[in-house]
C-alpha cells in the first residue's frame, strides 16, 4: 500500500485532482474516490503481471480527470458527444495540463471506456483499466444499493471477483 502511496503522491497534490472530490460520480462516490478504486485494483493486477505497473496506476487515477457534473452536464447534440463517449477526452486534456503523459497512459485514460470508444486498447495495460472500472463502477452500485435500500446483499460479488482475478491471474 505504501507504494501505492509513493506512485500517486505528487498527483493527489494537484489542485485539479483534489477538485474530483467535489463531483459525484456514482451514486455516492465522487470522482476521485472512484479513480482511486480504479487506480489501486489496476496497480495489483499490473503489478503482478510485471506490466509498466507505476504508469497506468498514475493513468488510473486520472481516467475520470473530466471536472464537471455529468449528470447535469449539457453535451452538444448527437450521442458521441454524450458523456459516456466523450470523457475521456476531456480527462486526457486535463490531465496534460498537470503531468507528462507518455503514449501508454494517453491510451488508459483515452479508451477506458472501451467499447464506447470503438477502437481497441494498444497496451495491456489499457484492458486492465477497462475491465477495472466496469467492475469498480459495479461494485459502488452494490454498496450504495446496500446503504440505500438496507438490504443484505453481501460485500460486492464483482469485487470479490476481481480478487480472486489479481490472486488468480
Amino acid at each position: 500500500m505504501e507504494e501505492y502511496q509513493n506512485i500517486i503522491k505528487d498527483l493527489l497534490e494537484k489542485e485539479e485532482v483534489k477538485e474530483m472530490n467535489n463531483y459525484r460520480h456514482h451514486f455516492d462516490i465522487s470522482c476521485l474516490e472512484h479513480s482511486n478504486h480504479v487506480a489501486y485494483y489496476s496497480y495489483l493486477i499490473s503489478k503482478k503481471h510485471n506490466l509498466n505497473y507505476e504508469e497506468l496506476t498514475r493513468a488510473a487515477l486520472l481516467h475520470d480527470l473530466f471536472l464537471y457534473d455529468w449528470h447535469t452536464h449539457k453535451c452538444p447534440k448527437g450521442f458521441t458527444n454524450m458523456h459516456g463517449f466523450s470523457h475521456p477526452k476531456e480527462a486526457l486534456k486535463n490531465a496534460k495540463k498537470i503531468t507528462k503523459i507518455s503514449d501508454m497512459q494517453e491510451d488508459v485514460i483515452v479508451k477506458h471506456m472501451w467499447p464506447l470508444t470503438v477502437k481497441l486498447p494498444k497496451y495491456k495495460e489499457t484492458w486492465i483499466i477497462t475491465l477495472t472500472d466496469k467492475i469498480a463502477t459495479i461494485s459502488e452500485y452494490l454498496e450504495y444499493k446496500k446503504k440505500t435500500r438496507n438490504s443484505k446483499i453481501l460485500l460486492p460479488v464483482l469485487e470479490s471477483l476481481l480478487i480472486i482475478l489479481i490472486i488468480k491471474l
